[in-house]
């Protein structure tokens, strides 16, 4: 996740870390906590860039680019 985060052009210079804070290994379910520094609040970017659904997007693009 480090590699993912800190290598976006979207979000790498605002990514500081990630870490795992929960693992199953009976459901295979990894909880995590990635850590941001924001900017002050600008116009939209909480909205856009911090959106829960654009982080995860940028997983998934890295998954499928490795694919």
């Amino acid at each position: 996740l480090t590699e993912v985060y800190s290598s976006s052009p979207a979000l790498g210079r605002y990514f500081r870390s990630a870490q795992v804070t929960s693992f199953s290994n009976e459901s295979s379910t990894v909880i995590y906590q990635l850590v941001f520094s924001v900017p002050p609040s600008t116009e939209g970017f909480m909205e856009n860039l911090m959106n829960p659904d654009f982080i995860r997007n940028i997983l998934r693009q890295n998954i499928y680019d490795e694919d």
